[in-house]
């Protein structure tokens, strides 16, 4: 590794946006450490960023355990003596209404959601500091702004995730660090296939069906063109962009009904189509 190298710490890279955002850094010239539990996972994100000639560490643990935090922060120096870029991207969450989650479940949720990404930030921004500069990037979720019903700590993270990137832009900002959050919509991962109904049967697909009626682009998100977005936003191509949390929804926030009553209404303006195609 050469010196002025960048390095990204990213967490949750086992899988989904994580790991396809550590590949694509790594497309960039990144070296990545890269964070979560599943170790197994973590290997394979890891092999995908050496098959692009960086480096990798790894480093297992659970975000709910602050000292696994700051000894991974720790490691990553030790190792790259720079961090550059820290994704806050772990998440986890139960689908359970307020009526019927646990406090455990709930403070998990903050812990993995909230409160991990804050001390993260912390830990990475004091490097950023003396080398001059930095990125901090939350990944956030549409579902910071609307209410679903059935996520109150997820969605009370993620709202405070996005007012923990206006506050540590304000604090950053004089020295050089960018923060930046994102927030996708409906994204082809794991956690958009684990709903269930009453009679624990998976409601992911007819779940999709309706939310695709209500997205512009009558499709879920992948996780390559999240990636590639925050690949973007980390960038010198971004560099007097902090302190805003971006959509990638696909225009859902602002849209107000389903596509099948704008059909009925209007037929003519609102034809059945297939969904937008993805940028290859």
């Amino acid at each position: 590794m050469k010196p002025d190298e960048p390095v990204a710490l990213i967490t949750g890279a086992s899988q989904g946006i994580g790991a396809t955002t550590a590949r694509v850094l790594a497309e960039r010239g990144y070296h990545c450490a890269l964070l979560a539990p599943d170790r197994e996972g973590l290997e394979t994100t890891a092999a995908a960023v050496r098959q692009q000639g960086r480096e990798a560490l790894v480093c297992a643990g659970d975000l709910c355990d602050l000292e696994y935090a700051s000894a991974s922060v720790a490691a990553c120096l030790q190792r790259f003596q720079r961090i550059d870029v820290l994704i806050n991207n772990a998440a986890w969450r139960d689908v359970v209404t307020m009526r019927r989650i646990s406090l455990e479940s709930w403070e998990k949720t903050l812990r993995v959601c909230l409160t991990a990404p804050a001390f993260l930030a912390r830990h990475c921004a004091e490097a950023m500091e003396t080398a001059g500069g930095g990125v901090i990037l939350n990944v956030s979720s549409i579902q910071s702004k609307f209410a679903a019903g059935i996520s109150p700590a997820y969605v009370a993270a993620k709202g405070g995730l996005d007012a923990l990137t206006y506050e540590l832009a304000t604090l950053y900002g004089p020295q050089g660090i960018r923060v930046l959050a994102v927030n996708p919509g409906a994204v082809d991962t794991a956690l958009s296939h684990d709903y269930v109904d009453a009679n624990g049967d998976n409601l992911a697909s007819s779940l999709r069906t309706e939310f695709e009626d209500m997205i512009p682009l009558r499709r879920y998100a992948t996780s390559l063109e999240i990636a590639r977005c925050i690949a973007m936003l980390v960038s010198p191509d971004a560099s007097y962009l902090t302190g805003t949390c971006i959509e990638l929804d696909g225009g859902w926030f602002h849209q107000a009904s389903p596509y099948r009553l704008k059909r009925q209404q209007f037929p003519d303006d609102f034809p059945q189509t297939r969904p937008a195609t993805q940028m290859k």
